[in-house]
């Protein structure tokens, strides 16, 4: 008996899902969308398309959102409009409109034809999200809610879910209640809500246990989004307009994908990759965008070439200078990385303000000043004991204090300056901290070597 492979196993699975729909139920559309993108990679564009197709189109939505963008891009291309019309109509509203925006990038009269295929309603609050911004609150969120008035007895509320969950409405975390204007008063866990007397109104409930809200405005910032869920452990948030009525609710989930979305972005700019690019699978693209980051940063090794340039007469009377020169850089670039690091990601997650910003710099130049007298002094030895010169030792452990104060002081401090005349810290400070340590370092070094040793 021959052993099936991880792979025809997964494929049979998704071939028992299609073949009996309903237990898609009790599948996360990630699973599915891991067989699928394996059936790409395995059998090609064709059998990727015709597995989608087969797909149920009240789980399809999903499956699609789970995928890398340029499959998900390639689906979309491919399936009708048709079939995308109802996939869009069982989606979330945020979802929906995050899928139409995807098509319309590729195909804008594809766009208009699905739109045309839906309700008015739906039409409404997909063109409603779609009008915010990417980097306000608006653009998390979905319109759908549940919502109870004041007066709204608890059990006739609760009936009123079991439909609402029937029609769709999952992520049901919380009632928000709203007085008869529709303006948010507070909101209540569905688990307080299940164990209250039924019979009374949300309105004896906050006479006798009220709990502020924490709620924002559709046009508050995503970060204050971001911030509130990490701050208050919250799992849904209501939002308002900006008079206060609630219009809509984003759950944690939204969050976790943009927060893994923003980290992804963080350590491609850091390593000067543009994760647009990268998504494309066109190897003339990628190329393209990384040579412009690598040509920059031939620019600043040329700099560096050129400080080493001005001590080669030294380099020539003194050899030993040759085989110890990359350690005072190394060192100094891997300091000034760590300091940098730390600071970008204080800065990307608002833990740092202008007031604060002394005191961290303080404290990176402190923590690379001492690691610099610590590894002065090892390296010191291992110079004198290697070439059996004590002024060597000196000079390569003078410099790498030097260079790691400096590494230090300007990691922490690039990403400050940067951000102040609104440049992304994360994309142009290494390869700006990247020249500073080299060159210092190479200066200091090859520097003290002339005048010490020569």
């Amino acid at each position: 008996m021959v052993k099936e492979s991880k792979y025809e196993v997964k494929k049979e699975m998704l071939e028992e899902l299609i073949a009996n729909p309903s237990e898609f139920e009790h599948t996360h559309p990630s699973v599915v969308a891991k067989i699928v993108k394996d059936i790409y990679q395995n059998e090609g564009r064709e059998s990727f398309i015709e597995y989608l197709r087969k797909i149920p189109e009240e789980y399809l939505g999903e499956v699609l959102l789970e995928l890398p963008e340029h499959l998900k891009d390639e689906a979309l291309e491919e399936l009708s409009v048709k079939k995308l019309a109802e996939v869009v109509d069982e989606l979330d509203s945020d979802d929906a409109a995050d899928l139409i925006q995807d098509i319309a990038e590729l195909d804008s009269e594809k766009e208009k034809e699905i739109l045309s295929n839906l309700d008015d309603e739906d039409v409404e609050d997909i063109k409603k999200l779609q009008r915010y911004d990417e980097d306000v609150a608006g653009s998390l969120m979905q319109t759908e809610l549940f919502s109870a008035n004041l007066d709204e007895k608890i059990g006739d509320s609760i009936k009123r879910l079991k439909k609402l969950k029937e029609e769709g409405l999952d992520n049901i975390y919380m009632v928000f209640l709203a007085d008869e204007f529709g303006y948010l008063i507070g909101a209540i866990p569905l688990e307080d809500v299940i164990t209250f007397d039924f019979d009374k109104t949300y309105r004896d409930y906050l006479r006798e246990s009220y709990k502020r809200v924490i709620s924002l405005k559709a046009t508050d910032s995503v970060d204050e989004v971001v911030k509130n869920f990490e701050d208050y452990d919250l799992v849904v948030m209501p939002i308002t307009d900006v008079y206060g009525k609630l219009i809509g609710r984003i759950t944690s989930d939204d969050i976790y994908d943009l927060i893994e979305e923003r980290a992804t972005e963080q350590i491609y700019k850091m390593a000067g990759v543009d994760d647009e690019s990268e998504e494309d699978r066109e190897i003339g693209a990628i190329t393209k965008k990384r040579a412009i980051w690598l040509g920059i940063n031939l620019f600043t090794a040329i700099a560096a070439s050129f400080v080493i340039g001005l001590f080669d007469q030294t380099i020539q009377a003194y050899v030993a200078l040759a085989v110890l020169m990359p350690i005072v850089a190394s060192m100094g670039g891997n300091a000034g990385t760590q300091s940098l690091t730390v600071m970008v990601r204080q800065l990307a997650l608002q833990e740092i303000n202008w007031h604060e910003a002394k005191a961290a710099i303080l404290r990176e130049v402190a923590v690379s000043l001492l690691n610099g007298l610590i590894f002065a002094i090892v390296m010191g030895l291992v110079a004198y004991l290697w070439f059996n010169d004590y002024k060597l030792g000196i000079v390569i452990g003078a410099a790498m204090v030097i260079n790691l104060l400096c590494a230090g002081l300007f990691g922490a401090t690039i990403p400050l300056m940067l951000k102040k005349v609104g440049i992304d810290p994360a994309v142009a400070s290494s390869v700006l901290l990247t020249t500073v340590t080299d060159i210092v370092g190479f200066f200091a070094f090859l520097g003290l070597a002339k005048v010490i040793l020569l």
